[in-house]
């Protein structure tokens, strides 16, 4: 390792296990090593194996990018692959994304990549975007400013202020976990699209259901996020499955009405 790769490393490791709020003991007994060996290779003095770099890593919880990044860092190859989603190798996943998707039906699902671009959907994204105005639908669609967007579907959302800041404070929580010039910037354009909001003294946080209106009335939706937790090529790592369930009968009747049972594979 060059004196430039060890001040990298030094300076890339210091900053996570910092972010991480993790002490130098608390990380060396993570990573079964030393404390006096971790304070070596934070002040650029040892050169850490590939191994431990990996456990290093493993242990401050890092995404597969972050890992990918601290291994050239220490003058490593990458070892975790970012292959296309039509690759190949990623063929079998995709299919049964596509599975999932259809099988949700009819209640919408959508699988999301980075910074909200959209992936896949099932016919019943149409109930999401299907208000919104022509140019949001512009490939490469992405859902979170769709969502949010005053000429999207912010506009039939009926508890914008709440529900708006449930995305946009989950999206802060990652963006201070894992630091992004990108995601702090979609960030500050989503929050614009927002009303001000003056949570009171009972206020139990921004996690809402999604309260739609619609011709017929109003709809209510809960929302699950499924991510990839043993992914290990960075694709696959960064996608998320969301999917909307009926928060009460009368929306079940009317999903199921608009779209109908699907047959399932």
């Amino acid at each position: 390792m060059t004196t430039v790769e060890a001040t990298g490393f030094a300076r890339q490791l210091k900053h996570w296990r910092t972010r991480r709020r993790v002490s130098q003991l608390d990380l060396a007994i993570r990573a079964e090593t030393s404390q006096r060996y971790l304070s070596f290779l934070e002040q650029g003095r040892s050169r850490p194996g590939r191994t431990m770099v990996v456990r290093l890593a493993e242990s401050l919880e890092l995404s597969l990018r972050e890992r990918n990044d601290l291994l050239l860092a220490a003058g490593y190859a990458p070892v975790f692959p970012e292959s296309r989603l039509d690759t190949p190798e990623l063929a079998p996943v995709k299919a049964a994304l596509e599975r999932i998707l259809e099988g949700h039906m009819p209640y919408p699902a959508v699988v999301i990549g980075p910074y909200g671009r959209l992936v896949a959907a099932n016919a019943a994204f149409d109930l999401l975007a299907g208000p919104a105005a022509p140019h949001l639908l512009q490939p490469p669609i992405n859902v979170l400013r769709l969502a949010l967007h005053p000429e999207g579907l912010a506009q039939h959302v009926l508890n914008l202020p709440e529900w708006g800041r449930h995305i946009t404070e989950a999206l802060r929580g990652r963006a201070l976990r894992s630091p992004n010039p990108t995601l702090d910037e979609l960030i500050a354009e989503l929050e614009s699209y927002l009303p001000e909001t003056n949570p009171g003294p009972d206020h139990l946080g921004f996690a809402v259901p999604l309260r739609l209106r619609c011709p017929e009335g109003e709809l209510q939706l809960i929302t699950t996020i499924t991510s990839f937790a043993t992914a290990v090529d960075i694709t696959l790592a960064e996608l998320h499955l969301e999917a909307f369930l009926p928060g009460d009968d009368y929306t079940a009747d009317y999903l199921h009405r608009r779209y109908g049972d699907r047959p399932r594979e």
